[in-house]
């Protein structure tokens, strides 16, 4: 699977391939939907491809790093129509006019999880104390760089670990990817990772969500931008994606509706 920062080059380039306006150079109604991540490798590919089955609307998913992301809603062109963003930057994204009235969606959650090697023992991790007993076990523990700000989880896990009763865990910060591809290429026998970031690699196994109490997870929201095009296309994929029957495809690749 590529990286996030290769996804984004794709997608850079498939915006430069595609037209400005409402359709494609055959006439087919066209969406463009700008996401993080965090929903891009939670179902949303899939759901934007039953989408297009479904209406006939192209949906054209492009992948952006969280540290790019507030800033290319304004100023990409053409304009993203469908954008998704952790909960609190939607928010000050709406209330800086970024979003088109009433279209703020709560989407849903993201946990970070535990990962080890595919066939290797899960641990019990159920509670906080077992869970660092089980992160100490570890001769590493692959984790995702924090610097720089493109990575929320990153940012996330880095505060985690360093909380006083994480202390004496051998943290590694992967220098290629995040640190799930890390443990999913050999290096480390864990990794801490979003959820829906682990499920896509067959080489490494997911433990569970880590205890709720860390409150270790990204919110998620969707909207419609305030400078996009197909306005109409895009609430109707909106409503689409966060219909009840979507649920199930959201919960296999890691993300759970409200």
């Amino acid at each position: 699977m590529q990286t996030l920062r290769s996804l984004f080059l794709a997608g850079l380039f498939l915006t430069l391939l595609t037209s400005s306006g409402q359709t494609a150079a055959n006439g087919t109604a066209v969406i463009r939907v700008l996401s993080p991540g965090v929903v891009y490798n939670a179902g949303l590919l899939d759901l934007a491809a039953s989408f297009t089955r479904k209406t006939g609307i192209k949906v054209y998913v492009l992948p952006d790093l969280m540290g790019k992301i507030m800033g290319d809603i304004k100023t990409r062109t053409p304009p993203p129509d469908v954008i998704f963003l952790p909960m609190d930057l939607m928010s000050s994204l709406a209330l800086d006019d970024g979003i088109v009235p009433g279209t703020f969606t709560p989407l849903g959650r993201v946990e970070i999880g535990l990962a080890v090697k595919e066939g290797a023992p899960h641990p019990d991790i159920s509670t906080v104390d077992k869970l660092v007993a089980a992160l100490k076990n570890a001769r590493q523990v692959m984790v995702s760089d924090p610097a720089g700000g493109m990575s929320l989880e990153a940012g996330i896990i880095d505060g985690l670990l360093k909380r006083p009763e994480f202390a004496g865990i051998h943290a590694v910060v992967s220098t290629n990817g995040e640190g799930g591809q890390a443990l999913a290429r050999g290096e480390g026998d864990m990794a801490l990772q979003l959820v829906c970031e682990i499920t896509p690699y067959p080489q490494i196994s997911l433990v569970g969500a880590l205890p709720p109490e860390l409150d270790a997870h990204i919110d998620n929201a969707a909207a419609v931008a305030a400078h996009a095009v197909n306005v109409k296309d895009a609430k109707a994929f909106i409503r689409y994606i966060t219909r009840s029957e979507a649920a199930g495809v959201w919960k296999a690749k890691g993300l759970n509706r409200y």
